[in-house]
């Protein structure tokens, strides 16, 4: 097993996983995005609120806010010493308390004021709701740790996919160099230069073939090795991206070792 990373950045990366079987690299992208935990608004207890949206609404924008999340410090209330009635090691409060001055108010996630400092809406900016003059919403919110599994509000990532790596192949034998190949390849990936055809950039082929169907002389050929795939990752910032894939990958491999022992009981 080989890992080479392409693009790396706080909530970003693609990285090419080689020599694994499609079932590993599916059970990656699964662990991430239904086991690995992250803080979402999970209840929301509503005192005052006289802005034209439902309360229900209010609640379900809430919970969307990605928050950033302290793994180290906090555990998920089933797994709670508390038995999962609340306490500090599994709940933050934050409270919301804002009255309109002006014809048109909005409220943003960075009126949220948290309990701890650790845990605070990922992008301050995210518009929760519009009020007019003299509206008022005054709530507390309740933030715990869950899964995708659970909700997708609790899912540490907006995206992770990933494809096969491609394998753009030509036979000089047949190929005339007429150019179809290239003016219909949608990612820029076939290049005639000096009499010389080649592929560039192939880690940005989409295996869409048409290059493979427009040639009638078979001189293109498109294929995968079926070991190699591209990830591509990124975070709501909950959790970098690191983060993640790490936490997915103990988890992965603390319930390999718990399937383990229950063979070996069996």
């Amino acid at each position: 097993m080989e890992l080479e990373i392409v693009e790396q950045s706080e909530n970003y990366a693609k990285f090419i996983l080689s020599d694994v079987t499609p079932t590993f690299a599916n059970t990656i992208r699964r662990m991430i995005l239904s086991e690995v935990p992250t803080m979402a608004i999970d209840e929301v207890i509503i005192i005052e609120n006289t802005t034209p949206l439902y309360d229900e609404i209010v609640a379900h924008r809430l919970g969307l806010i990605p928050l950033k999340t302290d793994l180290e410090n906090f555990v998920r209330p089933e797994l709670c010493s508390c038995g999962g009635q609340g306490c500090t090691s599994c709940e933050v409060s934050l409270t919301l308390e804002k009255s309109g001055e002006q014809d048109v108010e909005i409220v943003f996630s960075k009126d949220l004021l948290s309990q701890d400092p650790k845990i605070v809406p990922v992008y301050p900016n995210i518009p929760v709701l519009k009020m007019a003059k003299d509206q008022k919403i005054f709530l507390e919110a309740i933030a715990r740790l869950g899964r995708g599994l659970d909700h997708a509000k609790w899912q540490p990532i907006s995206t992770v996919s990933y494809k096969y790596y491609p394998c753009v192949e030509f036979n000089l034998n047949n190929c005339t160099f007429c150019g179809d190949c290239v003016e219909v390849c949608p990612r820029d990936i076939i290049k005639i230069e000096d009499d010389e055809i080649k592929a560039v950039n192939i880690i940005n082929c989409s295996l869409c073939n048409q290059c493979v169907e427009i040639c009638e002389l078979d001189a293109v050929n498109v294929t995968t090795t079926g070991k190699d795939f591209i990830f591509i990752i990124e975070s709501t910032g909950a959790l970098t991206v690191k983060k993640t894939l790490i936490k997915a990958l103990e988890l992965l491999k603390e319930k390999t070792e718990e399937f383990s022992t229950l063979v070996e009981e069996f």
